[in-house]
């Protein structure tokens, strides 16, 4: 008899640990595409051009996983047909426009900016949307209380990141931090609602792919996440096209040592599949923290490893531990009341 793999919509605490580990690993991916993408628009000069990129790149790596995956097809089928029964609204699909917008902020304002203060205005609108999510029971969870410990963590996690950009950015620059604002808040909705789709079109209870986890509901959530996404900015970047004309920016060969900045694709996939992954388990606001926890220790190791990027301070490693005590405070707390 064949051992089923484990569910993460089960296993009490332990699931919910995983959920959690798996969302840092989300803002890791997340981090160093911010950097990736960032640094590639300003190479270029078109942050359109490489936002669409990055949308098409994971949007074809999505596809030939589909190809080979009869467990995602099949889910695939059943959200076509959902629509019709009622089941799955048409804006449930519609959570690859936050990403779209997300990393199309990237390219326009992480040159001027800097990653920790796009970081801060991000988790300014990540964590307290994420609140307000959960109590209305928009992700597919349901509804969940706002308590002290969860009202807790996206203020010690605003502090965190506060404490990391410092003093660096300049008044007119700031006045950039709305894109990234705004994505915050569009990225929190667009984990529910991909979490909505990957749960609507899971498998009848009493199947076997349902019990064993290959239900495929987590690549057609991330396949239409990326195909509405990458429709978004194909418009956009037609309009831009239009309008400015061609950018007078270079793109680094591909054949060369830049081939990193083109992985921007391979990371989305990566975090918006662990979210639509996981948002079920632990709600959009222990994603959203875990997250961040995952995008401030990923900008410290890569301020550490890339050559030429400024050395993390003291005030860079207060945040990101503030950061990891903002997580684990929520955690804590379910703990305590579960007990």
């Amino acid at each position: 008899m064949t051992e089923k793999p484990a569910d993460l919509s089960g296993g009490g605490a332990a699931g919910r640990t995983l959920g959690v580990l798996l969302a840092l690993v989300a803002g890791l991916a997340a981090a160093a595409q911010s950097r990736v993408n960032g640094t590639l628009a300003e190479q270029t000069q078109n942050a359109f051009a490489v936002a669409l990129l990055s949308f098409a790149v994971g949007l074809v790596l999505l596809t030939l996983a589909l190809l080979l995956s009869r467990a995602g097809r099949a889910a695939c089928v059943r959200l076509s047909r959902r629509p019709r029964a009622g089941r799955v609204r048409w804006w449930e699909c519609l959570g690859g426009l936050g990403g779209a917008f997300f990393v199309t902020s990237q390219g326009l304002t992480v040159a001027t900016l800097g990653v920790a203060t796009f970081t801060v205005a991000l988790v300014a609108g990540q964590s307290v949307s994420s609140l307000v999510i959960d109590r209305a029971g928009l992700a597919p969870g349901g509804v969940r209380l706002v308590t002290v410990g969860r009202a807790l963590g996206p203020v010690l996690t605003v502090v965190a990141v506060a404490v990391v950009s410092g003093s660096a950015a300049t008044t007119a620059a700031l006045a950039l931090a709305v894109l990234p604002l705004l994505a915050g808040v569009l990225q929190s909705f667009q984990q529910a609602l991909n979490g909505r789709v990957r749960a609507a079109v899971r498998p009848s209870p009493d199947g076997w792919e349902r019990d064993s986890g290959h239900d495929g509901g987590v690549l057609a959530a991330t396949f239409v996440s990326f195909l509405v996404g990458t429709a978004a900015l194909l418009v956009v970047f037609l309009v831009s096209l239009a309008v400015t004309g061609p950018a007078g920016g270079t793109w680094p060969a591909v054949a060369s040592a830049d081939l990193l900045l083109y992985s921007g694709g391979l990371l989305g996939v990566t975090f918006i599949a662990l979210q639509a992954a996981v948002v079920q388990r632990i709600g959009v606001l222990l994603l959203g923290l875990g997250m961040i926890a995952g995008q401030v220790v990923g900008a410290l190791v890569l301020d550490i490893v890339v050559p030429g990027a400024t050395a993390p301070g003291a005030a860079t490693y207060t945040g990101a531990a503030l950061t990891l005590v903002a997580v684990a405070v929520p955690l804590a707390e379910g703990a305590l009341r579960r007990r």
